[in-house]
């Protein structure tokens, strides 16, 4: 989960959901209320730690925490050095994942059809936003990481890439990078407060409207290929905050035409491969996750 919310365009929902920990991963963090905070003031820790989950979310977030702080250089490096691998692997794990969470649907109605078409509509048009140039202050920084992170845990929504759009993705991974502390309080402040209260939300919806909340979330991983095509022109460049040259505009193209837009190779052949790879990989996982313990 913490490699895929490093990627924008990925979510580390959708490897929550696709390897079975999804369901739990919510309603875990839903059982933060008042009953826990009483039980946080009366120091009764034992019984808060068994309320929230604990042992789960301490495994959960320690792997996504520890994951992001030892792949944030690595990922940055692969992306502007090698995007097209990279794209391509993540291409065939959300098509993967697309098709498992559409097998999830118990019963196919207009409802769940409308919802699909509706998710697949709206992360398509989220796709195509630009980054915006905005404030480093303090305060948004913290309202940056409440609304990221409410799209890191649905699946198909990257994380990542609101941060691209609220122009706050190379700062926060430069932050990661250098180990900025107080840039990375106030933006993990931010993420507790909207993981806490999106949670719930999202559990109401689970609970009272399965198959229509999982139509949505499927049309959000298929309107995610969109962003996560591999072969893009690129329109328009900006300059981040350390200096480099970043894609601020792109088209996806053919890859018949990488070569002469970009002047490139388009490595077809190893891009086919990296998209059976991540297919296949996904296709593990969830067979895995079928096996009884």
């Amino acid at each position: 989960m913490g490699a895929a919310d490093v990627v924008p365009g990925v979510s580390g929902g959708t490897i929550a959901f696709i390897s079975g920990i999804y369901d739990e991963l919510i309603n875990s963090l839903k059982s933060f209320d008042r009953e826990s905070l009483k039980l946080l003031f009366n120091l009764k820790f034992r019984s808060l730690w068994k309320k929230i989950n604990g042992t789960f979310l301490l495994a959960v977030f320690s792997g996504i925490l520890i994951s992001i702080f030892s792949l944030a250089r690595l990922l940055e490096y692969l992306m502007g050095s090698y995007p097209v691998f990279i794209w391509s692997f993540f291409f065939g794990l959300i098509l993967a994942s697309a098709i498992i969470i559409l097998r999830k649907i118990n019963k196919w109605g207009w409802k769940n059809i409308l919802a699909l078409i509706f998710g697949t509509a709206v992360m398509f048009v989220i796709s195509t936003f630009s980054p915006a140039e905005t404030t480093e202050a303090y305060w948004f920084i913290f309202i940056s990481g409440a609304i990221a992170v409410c799209a890191m845990i649905l699946p198909g929504i990257s994380g990542a890439f609101i941060l691209l759009i609220l122009g706050k993705y190379q700062f926060i991974l430069g932050a990661v990078s250098s180990f900025d502390i107080p840039v990375l309080i106030i933006f993990g402040s931010g993420v507790i407060t909207g993981l806490i209260s999106f949670a719930n939300l999202l559990s109401w919806l689970l609970g009272n409207y399965r198959d229509t909340t999982i139509s949505v979330l499927a049309g959000f991983l298929i309107g995610s290929l969109n962003k996560i095509w591999p072969w893009k022109e690129n329109i328009s460049t900006r300059i981040s905050s350390d200096g480099h040259i970043v894609p601020l505009v792109q088209k996806n193209i053919f890859p018949g035409e990488y070569l002469s837009v970009t002047g490139e190779d388009p490595y077809l052949l190893h891009a086919s491969v990296l998209i059976l790879i991540g297919i296949f990989l996904v296709l593990v996982l969830e067979r895995l996750v079928k096996k009884p313990v």
